[in-house]
C-alpha cells in the first residue's frame, strides 16, 4: 500500500499546538509525521459508484486539546467535482459531538462513496481541510489521495444469460417393427391364420413400404422364440428351438419379394418367466400379487413349473389368458429413418406446406431461422398449432432478445408452469436489464440451474462483490468471468476466461490485462485489433486510467 503523507493537516495541528508560533520550518518538520492513506489506491467503479476508505494516523501530540479539523473529501474529474459529506475530528477540550482524536495521538478511518457519470474515468480524490484553534480559522492546502477510476468492471455484459427450449427433432430416428405368431400347447407349428392377422399383415406391409423407402435403414431383423413357462426346462428348451426354425420359414413367406431384407437373427430364449411376470402384472387378475410373490419364493425352475401348473388349475384366467400368449416368436425389425434435413425443412415453410410438419419439426425450422422475425414466426406457428409450450417460451425469448421486456413478460405470463426454471431465468434477466438486480438475484436463485447460476455471477459483479462473481462465473468463458477473475487480480486466469472469445471487448480486456503486466507493446497490439472491430473503443481507452502507460 502506498502511504501518503497528509502534510498540510499535520502542518495545521503543529502550528497551532505551538502558541502562535507558526514558522514554516514547524509546518514542514510536522508534515513527515501524519500520515495518510487510501483504499484502494487506484479508485474503481462499483455498480454505479465509487467507494473509497481513507485512513489518517496522528502521532502523539500533535492534535492540540483545543483544536478542531473539518476534512471534505471531493472527487476531482475534467469539467466538474463531487464532494462527499464532511467529516469533522476534535481535540478532548472542545465542548462537541465530534470524533475525539486524544493528545496520545490515534488513527480515523472513513468511508465515503461517489456517483459516478461519465467524465470521471480519469478523476482524483483530493481531501480539502479547515483547522480551527480556538478563534482561528487556518484552510490547509488539498491533497490528492488517490488517483483515478478503474471502469473495468464495467465492461461487464450486463444483459444476461438466457436459453431457448431445446427442439427435440432428431434427424435419425431409430423405430422398431414387430409381429407376433402364437403356436398351440406343445406345438411349433405355423398356423396359416397367425399370418393372417391385422398386426402381422401391417408388419409386412411396413417392411414392403421400407425396403422402397431411400430414407430408411433396416438394421436388423431377429426373430425370438419363448415356450410359456410350464412342461419341463428341458423340453421347453427344445419347443422354443423348434418354434425358431419354424418361425424361420415363415419369414421367407412373409418378406416374399423383399430380398434385400436379409436373413433374421434367431434367438430361442426358452421358458419365458420374465414375459410370464410381466403378463400377470398387467393383467386383471384379481390375486395376481400374491402369485408373483409365491412364485419369487422358489429358485429351483422345476418348482416353479410345479407351481405353475397347480395355479394354472385353480386360476383358469392364468390358463385361459397368460399362458397361450407366451406360446410365440416375435418378429422384430430394427430400422433407421432419415428425417427432413434442416435445408428440407426450410423449403417446406417456404412452399407452406408446413401441414407436412409435426411440433418438433416447426420448432426445429424456428430455430435454424437467421432472424428474430422468422424465429418469431414459427415459434408463433407450434404455439397455434400443436399448443406448444416449448413454441410459447421461445417465442418470449425472441422478443426478450429483441429487448421486447414488456411483450416477453406478456408471453411467459401465459405459460402454464410458472415454476419452470428457463421461464424463471427469463424474468429474472428482465429484472436485471431494468437495473432490479434483487429482484433478479431471486428469480436466478429460486431457477436454480446452471444458466441462472451465470445471471447470479452478473448480479455479483454488478454489486462490486468480485470473488462472488468469479465463483459463480467460474467455467464460463467470455467477457464476464474474464472481469470477474479480472478485478479480483487474477490477470492469468482472466486471460484464460478470453481463450475461445475472438470480440472486440474481448481484445480490448487482453489490453487492459497486458496493461497490468507491464507489457505496453502487447497491450498496444490487442488494443488495435479492438479498435479495428469496434472503432467507438478508442474512445473508451483514451480515458481508461489502466491504459495510460499506452500508446494509442
Amino acid at each position: 500500500m502506498t502511504i501518503k503523507r497528509f502534510t498540510a493537516i499535520a502542518a495545521a495541528v503543529l502550528a497551532l499546538a505551538a502558541c502562535n508560533k507558526n514558522s514554516a520550518k514547524q509546518m514542514a518538520d510536522a508534515a513527515s509525521q501524519v500520515t495518510v492513506s487510501c483504499q484502494p489506491e487506484v479508485l474503481a467503479l462499483v455498480n454505479n459508484s465509487v467507494p473509497a476508505t481513507v485512513t489518517v494516523t496522528y502521532p502523539a501530540g500533535y492534535f492540540a486539546p483545543e483544536s478542531k479539523i473539518t476534512v471534505v473529501p471531493v472527487l476531482v474529474y475534467e469539467g466538474g467535482e463531487q464532494a462527499a459529506p464532511a467529516y469533522t475530528y476534535q481535540g478532548a477540550n472542545v465542548k462537541e459531538n465530534n470524533k475525539i482524536i486524544p493528545s496520545e495521538g490515534g488513527s480515523v478511518t472513513e468511508k465515503m462513496s461517489f456517483n459516478f457519470r461519465p467524465g470521471m474515468e480519469k478523476a482524483y480524490l483530493e481531501l480539502r481541510s479547515t483547522a480551527y484553534y480556538k478563534d482561528k480559522t487556518i484552510a490547509l492546502p488539498a491533497r490528492k489521495v488517490a488517483d483515478g477510476i478503474i471502469t473495468t468492471g464495467r465492461i461487464a455484459d450486463m444483459e444476461g444469460y438466457f436459453d431457448y427450449k431445446e427442439d427435440g427433432y432428431k434427424h435419425v430416428v431409430s423405430e422398431t417393427r414387430e409381429a407376433q405368431i402364437h403356436y398351440d400347447v406343445n406345438s411349433s407349428e405355423v398356423k396359416g391364420k397367425e399370418l393372417r392377422t391385422t398386426s402381422f399383415q401391417d408388419y409386412r406391409n411396413a417392411l414392403s413400404e421400407m425396403s422402397e423407402n431411400d430414407r430408411v435403414t433396416i438394421k436388423d431383423s431377429r426373430i425370438i422364440s419363448y415356450a410359456s413357462p410350464e412342461g419341463g426346462e428341458e423340453r421347453n428348451a427344445k419347443l422354443s428351438e423348434d418354434r425358431s426354425a419354424a418361425a424361420r420359414k415363415a419369414w421367407g413367406s412373409v418378406t416374399k419379394g423383399m430380398e434385400d431384407l436379409g436373413t433374421p437373427e434367431l434367438q430361442s430364449v426358452g421358458q419365458d418367466w420374465e414375459g410370464f411376470q410381466e403378463a400377470v402384472a398387467k393383467s386383471d387378475i384379481e390375486d395376481k400379487d400374491l402369485i408373483l410373490r409365491v412364485l419369487s419364493m422358489y429358485n429351483d425352475p422345476e418348482v416353479r413349473e410345479s407351481e405353475i401348473r397347480n395355479m394354472s388349475q385353480i386360476f383358469t384366467e392364468l390358463k385361459k389368458e397368460v399362458l397361450p400368449e407366451l406360446r410365440r416368436s416375435r418378429f422384430v425389425t430394427e430400422i433407421e429413418y432419415k428425417n427432413y434435413t434442416d435445408e428440407e425443412l426450410h423449403a417446406l415453410a417456404e412452399r407452406k406446406r408446413l401441414y407436412m410438419v409435426d411440433e418438433s419439426a416447426l420448432l426445429r425450422i424456428a430455430a435454424t431461422s437467421k432472424d428474430l422475425e422468422s424465429k418469431a414466426f414459427f415459434y408463433r406457428a407450434a404455439a397455434e398449432r400443436f399448443g406448444s409450450q416449448a413454441g410459447k417460451y421461445n417465442l418470449a425469448i425472441t422478443n426478450l432478445e429483441d429487448g421486447k421486456h414488456a411483450v416477453t413478460e406478456v408471453y411467459l405470463d401465459q405459460l402454464s408452469d410458472q415454476e419452470d426454471a428457463d421461464v424463471l431465468n427469463a424474468r429474472g434477466v428482465v429484472a436485471l436489464r431494468r437495473g432490479q438486480i434483487d429482484k433478479a438475484e431471486e428469480f436466478f436463485n429460486k431457477a436454480g440451474n446452471a444458466t441462472a447460476q451465470k445471471n447470479l455471477g452478473i448480479t455479483a459483479l454488478a454489486k462490486g462483490e468480485f470473488e462472488e462473481a468469479a465463483a459463480k462465473l467460474d467455467g464460463a468463458g467470455g467477457v464476464n468471468e474474464a472481469v470477474a477473475k479480472l478485478m479480483c487480480g487474477k490477470a492469468d486466469e482472466a486471460a484464460k476466461a478470453l481463450k475461445d472469445d475472438e470480440s472486440a471487448m474481448a481484445d480490448y480486456l487482453r489490453g487492459v490485462i497486458a496493461a497490468r503486466k507491464g507489457k505496453v507493446t502487447d497491450a498496444a497490439a490487442s488494443l488495435k485489433k479492438a479498435f479495428e472491430k469496434d472503432p467507438s473503443l478508442r474512445e473508451r481507452a483514451l480515458k481508461d486510467i489502466e491504459l495510460a502507460a499506452v500508446a494509442l
